[in-house]
């Protein structure tokens, strides 16, 4: 309903100065909410962009008006993130057309004469500069349902909308937002790639750090070893130059790797693409013997002894971490683990089988994601941190392979992983 007012905005013999009705306008429904939905896009205060200043030009010929905003509503003011045919960039918030249309249940306002509204009869926007007579606004409704503003058309003479142009304005509102969101999404995505590019910064100092750390130690144990050797050569102590050359075999294995980390460390594109030819048994033999072994496991290994060309270090780490966690989740006798392999679609296949506790189904899904954890206590009453599965599956995919499990609850786990182009 439209009521005439004077100059002086009287009802009947009343005087009602506009701020004084502005102050009875309500606030949206969960303001604190809508603000930090608003708040959430980071674009207060934002430059112009041409994705938003073409949607205002649309608005503004499709409604054939002179004046076309995207607004934003927050605290105290309207700010335009685009804005045809206005030279400001803001106005307050109680001046604001569009603080009336954030709270419209309908999410659309259109005001014929704003000259003869009691809403907007005395608002300095109508009696001065833009000298607002006509105003149609879209709400900018947020998925999660806030209004954070409006998408509105202006003009200095009585208008009204034909249906097909409000509902251009309602389409081009909702593209509105559908830039707003990929804008937050992209925003999003540089903090998350941020956030990534710094821990791998950090992982890669420490690996490198940690590398040099063990060098120096290594190689005072390796020259004590080596001096030990030959001490023991001259003395002909057969048993005790036995036990020195395992040593001194061990270390120098152990000096290669901490070598080999600090290389990938450095580089770690390496770590998949530095490919050798390697002989699967001496491969295999070499892997289990950097592993800590208990009595009672018995380990099977392929009758096939194929030369396989692929990064060795990759390769180390899939089947280490593999066979660490047969070991470690077992609870039999005697722990036996079945390691085969054969050729497939040109791809080198292996296969790793235990005996241990086993995985329940509803878990096979998810134990290769990153920090998942079974909650499973290891037989050294150890628990894990859901890292090893996640980086098999990492290093299995880097080497163009794809890995998966099956499991039987007290019967053990099968893994199958496969390498190659």
């Amino acid at each position: 309903m439209e009521i005439s007012l004077s100059s002086e905005n009287q009802i009947g013999n009343l005087h009602i100065p506009y701020s004084s009705l502005n102050k009875e306008l309500p606030l949206p429904k969960n303001e604190p909410e809508r603000l930090a939905s608003l708040k959430a896009y980071k674009i207060m205060d934002t430059s112009e962009e041409d994705d938003f200043d073409d949607l205002t030009k649309m608005a503004s010929e499709i409604c054939g008006t002179p004046i076309a905003l995207i607004t934003l509503v927050d605290e105290t003011r309207q700010w335009f993130k685009s804005r045809i045919g206005l030279d400001v960039n803001q106005t307050p918030r109680e001046h604001a057309f569009c603080a009336h249309t954030i709270i419209d249940p309908t999410g659309t306002m259109q005001v014929t004469d704003a000259r003869s509204d009691l809403r907007f009869a005395e608002n300095p926007l109508v009696t001065s500069d833009p000298n607002i007579v006509f105003y149609a606004g879209v709400s900018l409704q947020s998925p999660d349902g806030y209004s954070l503003g409006s998408l509105c058309v202006i003009d200095r003479v009585p208008k009204s909308l034909t249906p097909q142009q409000l509902n251009g304005l309602k389409i081009l509102a909702k593209q509105v937002i559908a830039q707003m969101e990929l804008r937050k999404k992209i925003a999003d995505l540089h903090e998350a790639n941020k956030k990534l590019s710094e821990t791998n910064e950090f992982m890669q100092r420490f690996a490198t750090t940690a590398a040099h750390d063990l060098k120096n130690p290594l190689s005072s144990i390796l020259m004590s070893a080596e001096l030990l050797t030959r001490h023991l050569e001259q003395n002909g102590d057969v048993k005790a130059l036995k036990l020195a050359s395992t040593n001194l075999s061990s270390t120098k294995k152990l000096a290669k790797l901490v070598n080999d980390m600090l290389d990938y460390s450095l580089k770690p594109e390496k770590l998949t693409q530095n490919h050798t030819s390697i002989l699967l048994s001496n491969f295999l033999e070499k892997t289990v013997s950097m592993i800590t072994m208990p009595d009672n496991v018995v380990i099977t290994y392929p009758t096939e002894n194929p030369i396989i060309t692929t990064s060795e270090i990759a390769l180390q780490q899939i089947f280490i971490n593999l066979l660490t966690n047969a070991v470690r989740y077992n609870d039999k006798p005697i722990c036996k683990i079945q390691i085969s392999y054969h050729k497939k679609d040109g791809k080198d296949v292996f296969v790793i089988q235990d005996n241990g506790i086993g995985i329940a189904n509803k878990e096979l899904e998810r134990i290769f994601d990153r920090h998942v954890t079974l909650n499973h206590v290891d037989r050294f009453q150890q628990n894990g941190t859901g890292i090893g599965l996640f980086t098999v599956r990492f290093l299995v995919e880097k080497l163009n392979g794809k890995i998966s499990v099956e499991s039987e609850i007290t019967k053990g786990s099968r893994f199958t992983f496969s390498i190659g182009s």
